[in-house]
């Protein structure tokens, strides 16, 4: 069918402008105040790590810092509980404003739960906050649905952007983990405005608290031949593969964890297993690991690395740690891909890379983002690589994700069922 591009005409350009500036100016005031929440939360978890690790007897008060985080959300969290799925809510189905208080009370449940040693990353709190902080203005400036729903998704892009370094990944993060196989093109131009600003406040900000963001080197990437394109192929179906497992173990550990009654003792119990466990292991596998994530790309890492990763992570995030699930899914990723090196005939930085971002892009189903995001961290050299390996492990990772409120706007299959036919249906008209 051909589709004729509609022709604007002269009249219609001021109308354009106005909103240009409208999304223009909203841009900046939100981007500038993620991007220093940003740093400011670079800067925390920067200093709860130094700390932890030069005082690791600390891990034994991982209870008490469950305890801390269990007992704030019960009594004064529990409107903002469900975290980053509370966004994708509103944004199916807008409702309320998301209550300010998300904002203080994930960045100190992270930090608290980074400061006694739990497995958890960052990025849910980045992005809660920049959902929060950003959701505020649609109540101010009294929006319509459509408008807040840009405004959301501008929050998801700043916090995504400001904390990783990567504008156009938040940008196209925030359009694409919406709906699985869809992207809403018209909050595209917003949320690069955003995500560029943020970015560029937080890197300033950081860079005066002496937080620079993570550089990551991929030095060797050979050329695409036939055989390294099936070699990639089979690598980005195991990322895809292991990223279910990442999905299917928060369930798997939530449900031991709900035989708990009183939901502030989830952690505590938590975190005398993880306290425990880190007694005879050590600490290489709680917090963010960017030493080891940093190590996989130039060295061979154990193949049991990943896999102490992933059932650490899963079973903090089911007890009730706050934090995120990304950067774990790096260092799962990163080390996972290392360890393959050993039998793959690609280089180990190749493969780590590859890893980091495919088994992220599995998790979320958000494969343009993670190719992007790739791009961004490891140069476009090793674009052709990333985007098969990211697509793959879309693919294979099925519809189960970290984000249980995410809605299948296309099917992997490309097939639609009568229920989410009908959901789409109900956003479509508003």
């Amino acid at each position: 069918m051909n589709v004729i591009r509609k022709q604007y005409s002269i009249s219609e350009y001021p109308t354009i402008l106005k909103e240009f500036l409208k999304w223009l100016v909203l841009s900046l005031v939100i981007g500038a105040l993620v991007g220093v929440a940003s740093a400011a939360l670079l800067a925390s978890l920067n200093w709860s790590t130094n700390y932890r690790e030069a005082h690791k007897v600390i891990i034994w008060l991982l209870p008490i810092g469950g305890l801390i985080v269990g007992l704030l959300y019960h009594y004064y969290g529990q409107s903002v509980a469900k975290g980053n799925n509370q966004l994708l809510e509103e944004l199916n189905i807008p409702k309320d404003i998301i209550p300010f208080k998300m904002a203080p009370l994930i960045f100190i449940g992270t930090v608290v739960s980074h400061l006694f040693g739990a497995s958890v990353g960052r990025e849910g709190t980045a992005v809660q906050i920049g959902g929060a902080i950003a959701d505020q203005f649609s109540g101010w400036l009294k929006m319509n649905k459509h408008d807040r729903r840009i405004i959301i998704l501008m929050g998801i892009s700043s916090g995504f952007a400001g904390l990783f370094g990567t504008p156009l990944a938040g940008a196209v993060f925030a359009l694409e983990v919406l709906l699985i196989g869809k992207i809403k093109y018209n909050a595209i131009l917003p949320c690069l405005l955003v995500a560029v600003v943020s970015n560029s406040v937080s890197r300033e900000v950081a860079h005066y608290l002496h937080v620079p963001h993570t550089n990551y080197i991929v030095n060797l990437v050979p050329k695409l031949t036939l055989i390294n394109f099936f070699w990639c192929v089979l690598a980005g179906i195991i990322f895809g593969i292991v990223s279910t497992f990442f999905s299917k173990g928060v369930h798997f550990f939530a449900q031991f964890s709900k035989h708990i009654k009183y939901p502030p003792l989830r952690p505590v119990v938590g975190g005398f297993a993880i306290a425990i466990l880190v007694y005879f292991i050590g600490t290489k596998y709680i917090g963010l690991g960017i030493p080891t994530i940093l190590e996989s790309f130039t060295t061979s890492m154990n193949g049991y690395d990943f896999a102490l990763k992933l059932i650490l992570t899963t079973f903090c995030i089911a007890f009730g740690f706050k934090g995120g699930e990304v950067t774990p899914l790096f260092f799962i990723g990163a080390t996972l891909g290392s360890a393959m090196a050993f039998f793959f005939p690609l280089p180990i930085g190749l493969l780590a890379g590859m890893g980091f971002v495919a088994v992220f892009s599995g998790a979320t189903n958000t494969p343009i983002a993670c190719t992007l995001m790739g791009i961004e961290l490891f140069g476009m050299d090793s674009g052709v690589y990333i985007a098969i390996a990211c697509v793959t492990a879309y693919v294979f990772s099925g519809h189960t994700g970290i984000y249980t409120s995410q809605i299948v706007g296309t099917s992997k299959t490309n097939k639609y069922t009568t229920e989410e036919g009908s959901l789409l249906g109900k956003i479509h008209r508003d």
